[in-house]
C-alpha cells in the first residue's frame, strides 16, 4: 500500500456509492459497490485475503470513487461503469451461449427460419430452446404443418416443396397478409402447448383421407400426430399457468459464485444457464451485478416473471428488470428456487477442481515466473519472433498472453520494411520501434514482460530501443531454442545470464505456449505473404488486371507456369479482355526471355573454349 491510497483511505466518506481501482498505467482492473464506502474499500488493504484477492489488491496502485444516494444508484451505476470499462477482475459473461430462437420473419411472404441473433426487426420470436438439435425437431415438425415460405429467393415459377404441400407459392396462390398472421397465430398457439385444435384438424384429413383410400397421405398424417405427441413428452411441464419465467439461484464457496438460471417457456423447463465465476464483495450484492448484466444481452428475453432466492434485494431486482419480480415462500415456485440453488452447488462441487487446476496453471505461473524474474507479476505478456527464407518476404508477428491466456484480439502483424536480407536484428530493432512508438503515441496498455523469442543479441537489440530510444521502463526476457528446436533457455537481467527454470514447472510451459504460439503465428503469416507474392509479384503492373482477374486466371490455370505457356486466346476463354491478355501475354514472355538472358551470356563466353 503506497501513500497515495494511504491518504486516500482517510478521506472516505460513509455513504453509499461505487469505488474503482487502477493499476500501474491507470487502466481500471475493478469496480465495485458499498453500502459504506470507507469500511468496503478499507477492507481491501485491511487483514488476510484468499489468493485471488491478493492478486487484485497486489495490482491496486490507485483508487477513485463516486458518492451516489443510495445502494441501488451504486448498483445501477456499477454495472454501467463495467459495461464501459470491461475490467479484467469484475464478473463478465465471457462464456455467455446464445441460444436457438425459432423465428418468423417480418416480410410479405414470411419464412419459419432458426436465429441465435434477436433482432427488433418485427419478427416473431420463439424459444429459447436447449440446443440447435431441439429447435430443428421442432422447426421440421412445423414445416410440415405450416406452408410457410421456403426459398430465400422469390422462385419465378412454384418451388419443390409447393408441390410436397409445405410451401404456398406466392406466384401462384397469390395469399394475402392475413393468410399469413393467421398461420403465425397459429404457431405461436402450438408452441404455447394449445396443439388440440391443430391435432384435430390433422386427425380429420386423416380419416378423411383414408376414406378416399389414400392409405399413403393418411399414414403422414398419422405420424405427424405421433411427432407432435413425442415433442410433448420431451418437454417437462413445469406449472399449468403457461407462463414464460426464469428462475435464479446461486452458490458460494471458497470465493466462487455458481448462478444457475432456469429457462421456463410456455410452462416447460427447455434449459438452464450456469456460469462460474469469483466475487470480491458481498455474494447478495455480487448476485445483483450479474443480473444486471445478464439481461443486457440480446438473447436474454426479459420473461412475465423471475423468481430470486430469498436473502436478495426484491427492489432492486425490479430496478434492473423491467418484470415481475417474485421471492416464493411455499409451493411450486419455491422448489424451482430451491432447485436451482441445489444445481448451483453441484456444478460448484464439480467444477471447483478443475478450477483450481486451471488456476494453478495460469495465474499460479505468472505469479512464480514474476518472483523468478523479481518482478511484478506479468499479468500482460507480448512476444515477438521474425519469419524469412533468405531475406524474401520478411515479417515479424507479435502475439499476447494475458493473465497466462492468449488474447488473439490484441495479436499483430508486421511486414518489415526497411531491412534488405536476412537481417534478424534489423528487423528485430524495426518491429519493436514500431510497435511501442505507437504504444507511447495512441496511450496502449504496455505489457508487463516482453519475451523475445531468439539469443543474446535480439534481447540486446530490444533493451536498446525500449530503454535507450524511447525512454521505457519494461522488462525484456529471450528465449533460447537447442538444436532440436525446443524451448531451452530463458534469458533475463543486466547483463543478460540464464535462468534456472524447471523442465516440469508451469512456467516453463506457459514460456513454451507462448513461444510455439508466435512461432505458429509469424510462419503462418510468412507463408500466406510468400504465397501471394510469388503470383502476384510478376502480375503487377499489367493495366487491367486487378485482383479479380488475377483470382481467375490462378483459379482456371492452377500456377502460373500455365499461365505462360497458354495462348491469347485460351486467356480470353477465362473472361479476361484480349488487350489485357495480349499484355499478360507480352509480360510474361518477357519475364522468360530476362531468365535465359544470363544463361545466353553464359554459353556465348563458353564457345571460344575447345578440348
Amino acid at each position: 500500500m503506497n501513500n497515495l491510497i494511504k491518504s486516500k483511505l482517510e478521506l472516505l466518506p460513509t455513504s453509499p456509492g461505487c469505488y474503482i481501482h487502477k493499476d500501474k498505467n491507470g487502466t481500471i482492473i475493478y469496480v465495485g459497490k458499498a453500502k459504506n464506502l470507507r469500511n468496503r474499500v478499507r477492507s481491501y488493504f485491511r487483514g488476510s485475503h484468499d489468493t485471488k484477492t491478493e492478486a487484485l489488491v497486489s495490482e491496486i496502485v490507485d483508487f477513485e470513487f463516486i458518492v451516489t444516494e443510495s445502494n441501488i444508484e451504486a448498483l445501477l451505476l456499477e454495472i454501467n461503469l463495467i459495461k464501459e470499462n470491461k475490467p479484467k477482475y469484475n464478473i463478465m459473461l465471457k462464456d455467455d451461449k446464445s441460444y436457438p430462437f425459432i423465428k418468423i420473419t417480418n416480410e410479405r411472404y414470411p419464412r419459419l427460419i432458426i436465429t441465435r441473433q434477436v433482432k427488433k426487426d418485427g419478427g416473431l420470436y420463439f424459444g429459447p430452446y436447449p440446443d440447435v438439435g431441439a429447435a430443428n425437431e421442432i422447426k421440421r415438425l412445423l414445416d410440415r404443418i405450416f406452408p410457410f415460405r421456403k426459398c430465400t429467393n422469390l422462385p419465378s415459377k412454384v418451388c419443390f416443396y409447393y408441390h410436397l404441400g409445405q410451401c404456398m407459392a406466392h406466384t401462384v396462390c397469390h395469399k394475402d397478409e392475413a393468410y399469413f398472421k393467421g398461420m403465425a397465430q397459429e404457431v405461436s398457439d402450438f408452441l404455447k402447448g394449445q396443439d388440440d385444435k391443430i391435432i384435430d384438424e390433422l386427425k380429420l384429413k386423416m380419416n378423411t383421407a383414408a376414406q378416399n383410400m389414400e392409405f399413403e397421405r393418411a399414414a403422414e398424417y398419422r405420424d405427424l400426430i405421433q411427432a407432435i405427441g413425442t415433442l410433448r413428452t420431451k418437454q417437462r411441464v413445469m406449472a399449468k399457468d403457461l407462463q414464460n419465467r426464469d428462475v435464479f439461484g446461486y452458490y458460494v464457496d471458497k470465493g466462487w459464485m455458481c448462478v444457475q438460471v432456469f429457462f421456463v417457456r410456455q410452462g416447460k423447463l427447455i434449459e438452464r444457464d450456469v456460469n462460474l465465476f469469483p466475487y470480491y464483495n458481498d455474494p447478495d450484492e455480487d448476485f445483483l451485478t450479474y443480473v444486471g448484466q445478464f439481461y443486457q444481452e440480446k438473447s436474454h428475453l426479459i420473461p412475465n416473471e423471475i423468481l430470486i432466492p430469498q436473502d436478495i434485494d426484491e427492489e432492486a431486482v425490479k430496478v434492473l428488470v423491467d418484470t415481475k419480480v417474485l421471492k416464493p415462500q411455499r409451493g411450486e415456485k419455491k422448489q424451482l428456487v430451491n432447485l436451482a440453488i441445489k444445481n448451483a452447488r453441484v456444478s460448484l462441487e464439480q467444477k471447483f477442481n478443475l478450477l483450481e487446476k486451471s488456476m494453478e496453471k495460469t495465474q499460479g505461473a505468472i505469479e512464480n515466473l514474476g518472483k523468478l524474474l523479481q518482478i511484478p507479476t506479468p499479468v500482460r505478456i507480448e512476444s515477438f519472433d521474425n519469419s524469412n527464407i533468405m531475406g524474401t518476404s520478411p515479417v515479424s508477428a507479435m502475439v499476447v498472453f494475458v493473465n497466462g491466456k492468449p488474447s488473439k484480439k490484441d495479436y499483430r502483424k508486421y511486414k518489415i520494411k526497411t531491412v534488405v536480407g536476412p537481417d534478424d536484428y534489423a528487423s528485430m530493432r524495426e518491429v519493436i520501434r514500431r510497435r511501442y512508438s505507437r504504444v507511447m503515441r495512441d496511450g496502449l496498455t504496455p505489457p508487463d514482460l516482453i519475451v523475445i523469442d531468439g539469443g543474446q543479441g535480439q534481447v540486446n537489440i530490444a533493451k536498446q530501443v525500449i530503454q535507450e530510444e524511447l525512454g521505457l521502463d519494461i522488462p525484456i526476457a529471450g528465449l533460447q531454442k537447442n538444436d532440436k528446436h525446443q524451448t531451452h533457455e530463458l534469458l533475463f537481467g543486466d547483463p543478460l545470464k540464464v535462468i534456472e527454470l524447471s523442465r516440469t514447472s508451469q512456467e516453463f510451459f506457459l514460456l513454451q505456449r507462448i513461444q510455439d504460439e508466435v512461432h505458429r503465428f509469424a510462419i503462418t503469416f510468412h507463408r500466406q505473404l510468400r504465397s501471394k507474392n510469388s503470383f502476384s509479384s510478376q502480375l503487377d503492373g499489367i493495366e487491367g488486371l486487378g485482383p479479380k482477374r488475377k483470382q481467375l486466371l490462378m483459379k482456371h490455370f492452377k500456377s502460373l507456369t500455365k499461365i505462360k505457356e497458354a495462348t491469347v486466346d485460351e486467356i480470353v476463354t477465362v473472361g479476361i479482355p484480349r488487350a489485357v491478355a495480349e499484355a499478360v501475354q507480352a509480360k510474361l514472355q518477357q519475364g522468360k526471355q530476362e531468365e535465359a538472358s544470363p544463361l545466353m551470356e553464359v554459353a556465348e563466353a563458353s564457345e571460344p573454349y575447345q578440348s
